[in-house]
């Protein structure tokens, strides 16, 4: 599927920009490990556990649509090795932070930076010739490279990095935008209709809603994991358990990316959403199972994670194909990410955290609502489409 804004970049400069796009979102596969450490070191309470999640992921996606608006088509090489040298800068400066408070106010401004990198990749995808193609492609490859980061990090131990060590490797990981940021475009073009996103009709409202409310599943569950396996007293390795989730991302990525042009992409949401809610209500009863069903469980929710997200783009371009709903959906996917944690934060007291799944099974059973809202939408403008028909013939 192509768009009236689509334009043909050389393979160096999509490769360029997808990467710096790993970059922005790598944060999203390491989170686990970077929340985790915080807790170990009572740097954060495991009430603001949420907090410091939702607030990175609010920064992200909020700060990306910012972006779209302010930030010059003619800069992204500047934007890029700014962005990047201010990303490394707050990662290191988070190793210093005490309390929710400090630790929030960090990595709302490292979500910010993140956002500025991120916006070079969604502008490159959406004027491709086949966005929701090249989204599954970015998912994919982002997901490999938070999969290869997070298991560095459960593989490999530098001691002298003290409990850093996950903050200093994605500081690390932030030089690559430097490096490879001569690759980029040199400009966009200007795309009104791209830059200012039209959600006008309840069907685009609707269709936001699917990114939003899957992301708010994936981000509840996805926050919380540690703790989550902790209170099942499985025995896992968190570590082990992230990389699980992240290789299967990439095997859910990769067959999303085949079959997003099936033309069932209603069908597809549905049938995800409902898995998604099994996978949370199996979790939620997981006390009375063994560790290899634990096991199983995450492995089908990193698979569903990705398997949706390019269906969104899909659903977008089939409701508006001059994309204009289909720039709001990375920010809507980024702001649910966050969203989801965040309300877990007001429903977790004390330690008990083993109602955690169960909320998450909740927002992806109104992912199946929000399908609905939208086909209903689909089939009225059809009606009133045909009804308009109808009058112009009899006059």
């Amino acid at each position: 599927m192509s768009t009236s804004v689509s334009v043909h970049f050389k393979a160096s400069e999509t490769i360029a920009a997808l990467a710096v796009g790993c970059v922005a979102l790598l944060v999203l596969g390491l989170q686990p490990a970077l929340l985790g450490a915080l807790i170990d070191q009572r740097r954060i309470s495991l009430q603001g556990v949420g907090l410091v999640a939702m607030g990175e992921i609010f920064a992200l996606g909020i700060g990306t649509i910012l972006a779209e608006k302010w930030l010059p088509l003619h800069r992204l090489r500047t934007v890029a090795v700014v962005a990047s040298v201010l990303l490394i800068a707050i990662d290191l400066l988070t190793l210093t932070a005490h309390g929710d408070a400090m630790c929030l106010a960090w990595r709302v401004v490292a979500g910010l930076a993140e956002a500025c990198l991120f916006w070079i990749a969604t502008m490159i995808i959406v004027r491709a010739p086949q966005p929701d193609r090249l989204a599954g492609v970015f998912l994919t490859a982002q997901t490999c490279v938070q999969a290869a980061a997070a298991l560095l990090l459960a593989k490999v131990s530098i001691a002298w990095l003290g409990w850093g060590e996950p903050f200093v490797l994605l500081a690390v990981l932030c030089l690559l935008p430097l490096l490879i940021a001569a690759r980029l475009p040199a400009r966009l073009g200007e795309h009104t209709e791209a830059i200012h996103p039209s959600v006008v009709s309840w069907t685009g409202f609707f269709s936001l809603l699917v990114p939003f409310l899957h992301m708010s599943a994936v981000g509840a569950l996805w926050a919380y994991l540690e703790p989550v396996v902790n209170a099942a007293g499985v025995g896992l390795s968190i570590d082990v358990l992230a990389s699980l989730v992240l290789l299967m991302q990439i095997v859910g990525g990769s067959v999303a990316s085949i079959s997003v042009r099936s033309g069932k992409t209603s069908r597809a949401l549905i049938v995800s959403a409902v898995a998604f809610v099994v996978v949370g209500i199996a979790m939620y009863r997981q006390p009375g199972h063994g560790a290899w069903v634990f096991a199983v469980l995450c492995a089908v929710f990193g698979f569903l994670w990705l398997f949706q997200m390019p269906f969104h783009i899909r659903l977008a371009f089939d409701i508006d194909p001059r994309g204009r709903i289909a720039m709001l959906v990375p920010p809507a996917q980024l702001v649910g990410s966050g969203f989801g944690p965040l309300v877990t934060s007001l429903t977790v007291h004390g330690n008990d955290v083993r109602h955690v799944p169960l909320l998450a099974a909740v927002f992806s059973l109104c992912v199946v609502m929000a399908v609905g809202g939208v086909k209903l939408g689909v089939l009225s403008r059809q009606r009133a489409g045909r009804a308009l028909s109808n009058e112009g013939n009899v006059k």
